[in-house]
């Protein structure tokens, strides 16, 4: 029998320390002749990323020094940092963003000296190692990024391509005589208009560069060669990031689906497919909010799925007839696997929490009516705890989770950041606003000169339509949300009168502020979800959440990284100044040595048990495990 306790009390084993002590982020798995790599954020280790690999026969260690993150800041947000090749392990240090090399008998040198420049996206054939670089100068208005040619034995950075804003995808022929790349210009961002290149590459040096697919209303993203030495490649051209080919100076589509084989490319080296033989492609794709694997006969266009337990995949490498990605499940962590289509094994696991299964939340994936006779989705969590429950009295209160971008979205794979609420007795709606990724371009377009609108309506409906079902209660609903999700907690604050507290983490409150002091690759993003600007500064300043901060009643918690330099800590602290002034309960944890999202154990410890604090002070409960100490300003 259980123990009777109100929501939002309930003891748990899903604990901060669980989150941190024994848990790794994973990014960028790879394959290269039988060896299998990845990264491994470390938040025990100040968030130190490290370059492990596994070999054929299952001996696993780490490349990298105790004193080495393997960590671009290209684009601030980076990416595609490392690459094994023939000749050694290339990586980006973290600590002064330039290129080492790593030798087959583990020894690390540095191959490039040029200290304002930055580095990520690397590629290699032969001897030529090829880079996207990010060149900030004092004297420059913005970096200046090129396609950059690095002799490996002087260290010398050459531009080989130059005059676009942005640069990525450098990707080699099998023979090494061609060159295909991705570029886009402002106000583009990658996942609006970009330009698929090809050249031919000989003696360092290009030669009839031409732009074979893709425009400003059309997003191209991850271009390969197969064997043969066609180019595919990912397009939207059709509503749907599908894939594509170039045949001679025509382009063919390979697989039609209403589904998306493509990514946001908010960091680079974000792969979804690979060739596994002559004619035959190994990918994930989104359907209906949710992942599958598949292949892709290249021949007849056939898509065949893969019966594979997991829930969404990442960085999926093919080498011959094998593969390794990153995936996970609605009830498993993330994990580095390698196999073949008979099958695969576990190489290493972000954690290994003894939590009992019971505890855990499922996701229940819901559509909704929101406004404009529009629909909505997201994933909807009823609250779990195998010791206890609520009095048959009480409906839970409601946490409704904002993902950032906005051009990104929520999945329903096994998230600690979700359960560790769930299994305390919070209901939660993690929402896959219009601009979100997965449903097609259209409604990824549908946020266009809407943000701080459907996606404030969006929620405030979602709300509605679980308030409606009986399924929590209508006077303790909360909103948290992060970068441009932050954003969005403040704009639903003061817009609606759904929510009755809001969390904001390193949030968005003033877009005069944020259009005039963000990083370059970000710099235009607001045109297309606000407008030009400053021609349009007068519709920023009525969007700013800061302009509406008398509209807010509700308490308000603000986290925030001193370190920010996409979101920096004034953004929090007018709005803080703004809402103590109108006697609104504010709370504030600013956070040194933290940037744009939390990579310290100590800080998402921290951030977590404030925040359950806060809710319970707001909502009148008294959590197990909320911070103590702290108190409204």
């Amino acid at each position: 029998m259980k123990n009777i306790a109100p929501y939002g009390s309930w003891p748990s084993e899903i604990t901060t320390d669980l989150m941190t002590a024994g848990t790794v982020g994973l990014s960028e798995a790879r394959l290269y002749k039988g060896v299998v790599y990845w990264l491994e954020l470390r938040p025990k280790e100040q968030g130190r990323t490290a370059i492990v690999c596994m070999d054929a026969k299952g001996n696993k260690q780490e490349l990298t020094s105790s004193e080495v993150s393997c960590r671009s800041t290209v684009h601030e947000y980076g990416g595609a940092c490392y690459l094994p090749t023939s000749a050694g392990l290339f990586f980006v240090n973290h600590k002064d963003q330039q290129i080492y090399r790593i030798d087959q008998a583990g020894s690390i040198e540095k191959i490039t000296t040029a200290p304002d420049t930055r580095f990520a996206d690397l590629s290699f054939h032969g001897a030529t190692l090829l880079a996207v670089a990010e060149r900030h100068s004092e004297s420059a208005d913005s970096p200046e990024n090129y396609l950059a040619i690095i002799d490996v034995d002087s260290g010398a950075v050459s531009a080989l391509h130059q005059g676009q804003d942005f640069y990525s995808s450098a990707t080699f022929s099998p023979d090494g005589k061609k060159l295909s790349w991705i570029s886009w210009m402002h106000p583009q961002m990658p996942w609006d208009g970009t330009s698929l290149w090809t050249a031919d590459i000989a003696g360092g040096e290009l030669s009839n560069a031409t732009v074979v697919a893709g425009g400003i209303d059309e997003s191209v993203v991850q271009p390969e060669w197969s064997a043969d030495g066609q180019l595919y490649f990912v397009s939207d051209k059709n509503n749907w990031w599908n894939l594509y080919r170039l045949s001679g100076r025509d382009v063919e589509p390979v697989c039609a689906r209403d589904a998306e084989f493509g990514l946001p490319q908010w960091q680079f080296g974000m792969i979804r497919y690979g060739f596994i033989d002559s004619h035959s492609i190994l990918t994930s794709f989104s359907e209906n909010g949710t992942e599958k694997l598949a292949t892709i006969d290249t021949r007849t266009g056939v898509l065949t799925g893969i019966d594979r337990e997991h829930s969404s995949y990442s960085s999926i490498r093919t080498e011959a007839d094998r593969y390794c990605y990153i995936a996970q499940s609605t009830t498993g962590f993330p994990a580095v696997y390698v196999g073949d289509l008979s099958g695969e094994k576990l190489v290493c696991a972000s954690s290994e929490p003894s939590v009992d299964h019971r505890n855990y939340a499922v996701a229940k994936s819901i559509s909704f009516p929101t406004s404009d006779d529009k629909t909505a989705y997201g994933f909807f969590y009823l609250p779990v705890n195998a010791e206890y429950e609520a009095p048959k009295d009480e409906l839970p209160p409601l946490l409704v989770m904002i993902h950032g971008g906005p051009t990104s979205a929520t999945s329903d794979s096994l998230s600690l950041k979700i359960q560790y609420w769930t299994n305390r007795g919070f209901a939660v709606l993690d929402v896959n606003y219009r601009g979100s990724t997965g449903f097609g371009r259209e409604y990824r377009d549908a946020l266009k000169t809407q943000w701080g609108i459907a996606d404030v309506q969006d929620c405030d409906f979602g709300v509605r339509y679980l308030v409606e079902a009986g399924l929590v209660d209508r006077d303790r609903v909360a909103i948290r949300g992060g970068s441009a999700g932050g954003f969005t907690v403040l704009a639903a604050l003061a817009h609606t009168d759904s929510f009755k507290a809001g969390a904001s983490l390193y949030g968005v409150s003033d877009l005069t502020a944020l259009a005039s002091d963000t990083h370059k690759f970000e710099s235009r993003y607001l045109d297309s979800l606000i407008g030009p600007y400053p021609e349009q500064k007068d519709l920023y300043l009525e969007r700013s959440p800061i302009s509406s901060a008398s509209l807010i009643t509700s308490p308000v918690l603000f986290l925030q990284g001193l370190e920010d330099k996409v979101v920096p800590p004034s953004q929090a602290e007018m709005m803080i100044d703004s809402l103590k002034k109108n006697n609104v309960q504010v709370a504030y944890l600013p956070f040194e040595g933290e940037a744009h999202g939390f990579r310290k154990a100590e800080t998402i410890a921290v951030a977590f048990a404030a925040e359950l604090w806060f809710y319970g002070r707001v909502f009148g409960f008294e959590p197990v495990g909320g911070l103590s100490g702290i108190e409204f300003l």
